[in-house]
C-alpha cells in the first residue's frame, strides 16, 4: 500500500527472471547438497525434469558443475549424479580482526584449500590492517596461481558496523577500535570484487549455510572473543535493522555506569563477557598468568584454583543473564555459540552456560532453545565471508562468466 487509497502491485516477473531464479535454486542446491540427481532437483523445485535437464546442461557448459558418477537405482536404470566442480569458480574469506587478518581460499565445493594468517600485534591500526590482507592474499596468490584465474572476489568478516548504501558502497565503522570510518573496498588493494559484513553475521552466514543455524528459522548466533558480537536470524534470514547495525549486543548497557567499555561507554556486555575483560577480572582477582589470547583463557577455564574457578562461575552466570535477556526478546529455538572465547567456554562449561541462560529467561521461551556450539570452529568467520561471493555467483545472470 503507497498512500491513501493506492495500491501498488510488483510487476510479473520475466521469462528471463524465472529462468535466472531457477537456474539459482538449482546451482544453490547442488553445492549445498554436495552430490544430487536431475530427478532430485526436480522434486525439490517443482520443475519438470526435462528444464532441469536444461538447466543443469548449462551450468555444466558454465564449468560450475559436473557429472560425479552414478548409482544404482530401484527401477534398474543408474541415476547419474550431479557434484559442484571443485575448479568452477574460487572464493577467499578473511577473518579480519584488530590483531592481523585470517585469509582462505575455497573451492566450489566450499572446501578450504589453502589459508594465511598475518598480523598478530597488539592494537593495529587499520591501515597495517589492510597491508596484512595485502600480504596474506599475495602469498595466496603467489601459492595458487591457476584459481586466480577464476576467482570470483573476497569477503571480509570485520571487526564493526558495515553499512551498504543505495549503490551497494559499502563503509566500515569500526568503534571500539577506535579506526576511522573506512569504504570495505579501501581494505584491499588487489584487483578482485570486494565485500564486507560485521563479523558476527558471516559466523552466521556460515553456521545457516551448513552448520548449527541450518534449517533453524529462529536463532541467535554469538560471537565471543576480544569482541563480542549477535548475529539474529528471523525466519531463516539475518536480521539488519534500518541500516545493517542490527545485533550489536556487545555494546548493550547491563550495568549502569559500570566497566569502561572500549566503545567509551560504561556497562556493555563486552566490558564483562570480551576475552581482555574476563582477563582482568582474574588479575583484579589475583590471578597470574602470562598473554591475553587462547592460552590465557584456556589457562582460566582450566585451572582449579580458588580464586580461577570464582571468576568463571561469575563469568558463566553473567553470560546467562546476558543470554536470558536475549532470549525473552527474540524467542528463538537455538542459540549457537562461537568465537575463540565461545568455543572454550562450550567445551567445558556448556550444560552450565544452558542452564543459566534458562534461569534468567522467562520459563516459557527459557524452556524452548536448545543450546549449540559453532560447527566450524575457528574458520567459522572466513567461511561465511566467503558466503558473500559464492552468493554472488549463484545470483549473477547465466553466461555472465565464461566457463
Amino acid at each position: 500500500m503507497s498512500g491513501r487509497g493506492v495500491v501498488t502491485t510488483a510487476s510479473p516477473a520475466t521469462v528471463s527472471e524465472v529462468r535466472q531464479r531457477n537456474r539459482s535454486q538449482a546451482l544453490r542446491s547442488v553445492i549445498l547438497t554436495g552430490e544430487t540427481s536431475r530427478a532430485a532437483l526436480a522434486r525439490e523445485s517443482g520443475l519438470s525434469v526435462a528444464s532441469v535437464t536444461n538447466l543443469v546442461s548449462e551450468l555444466i557448459s558454465e564449468g560450475l558443475i559436473m557429472e560425479a558418477g552414478s548409482v544404482a537405482s530401484s527401477g534398474g536404470r543408474p541415476v547419474t549424479l550431479l557434484a559442484p566442480n571443485p575448479a568452477g569458480a574460487y572464493f577467499l574469506g578473511a577473518d579480519v580482526g584488530e590483531r592481523g587478518v585470517a585469509v582462505e581460499l575455497f573451492d566450489l565445493s566450499m572446501t578450504r584449500i589453502d589459508r594465511e594468517f598475518r598480523g598478530g600485534r597488539e592494537g593495529e591500526k587499520i591501515e597495517a590492517i589492510a597491508a596484512d590482507l595485502d600480504e596474506a592474499l599475495d602469498a595466496l596468490r603467489s601459492r595458487n596461481p591457476a584459481p586466480w584465474e577464476r576467482m570470483v572476489g573476497i569477503g571480509l568478516g570485520l571487526p564493526g558496523i558495515v553499512e551498504s548504501d543505495a549503490d551497494g558502497r559499502q563503509m566500515l565503522y569500526a568503534q571500539s577500535l577506535g579506526w576511522p570510518p573506512i569504504p570495505v573496498v579501501d581494505l584491499v588493494s588487489h584487483d578482485m570484487a570486494v565485500w564486507g559484513e560485521n563479523g558476527a553475521k558471516t559466523q552466521a552466514m556460515a553456521e545457516l549455510w551448513d552448520g548449527s543455524a541450518r534449517g533453524v528459522d529462529e536463532a541467535l548466533v554469538v560471537l565471543l572473543g576480544r569482541g563480542v558480537g549477535l548475529a539474529i536470524v528471523s525466519r531463516g534470514e539475518l536480521a539488519r535493522g534500518l541500516t545493517s547495525s542490527a545485533g550489536e549486543w556487545g555494546h548493550v548497557k547491563i550495568v549502569r555506569n559500570g566497566r569502561l567499555c572500549r566503545c567509551g561507554g560504561r556497562g556493555c556486555v563486552e566490558a564483562y563477557l570480551g576475552a581482555d575483560a574476563i582477563l582482568e577480572t582474574w588479575r583484579e582477582a589475583g590471578g597470574t598468568f602470562e598473554g591475553s589470547g587462547w592460552r590465557a583463557i584456556g589457562e582460566l577455564l582450566e585451572s582449579s584454583d580458588p580464586l580461577a574457578v570464582a571468576v568463571v562461575d561469575d563469568l558463566v552466570a553473567t553470560l546467562g543473564s546476558a543470554l536470558g535477556g536475549l532470549v525473552n526478546l527474540t524467542n528463538p529455538e537455538r542459540v549457537v555459540i562461537g568465537g575463540w572465547v565461545g568455543l572454550r567456554l562450550m567445551e567445558g562449561f556448556a550444560s552450565r552456560i544452558e542452564a543459566a541462560t534458562r534461569a534468567e529467561a522467562l520459563v516459557r521461551p527459557g524452556g524452548q532453545f536448545s543450546l549449540h556450539a559453532c560447527r566450524f570452529g575457528g574458520d567459522t568467520v572466513a567461511l561465511g565471508a566467503a558466503m558473500m561471493p559464492l552468493e554472488a555467483l549463484i545470483a549473477e545472470p547465466r553466461g555472465s562468466r565464461s566457463a
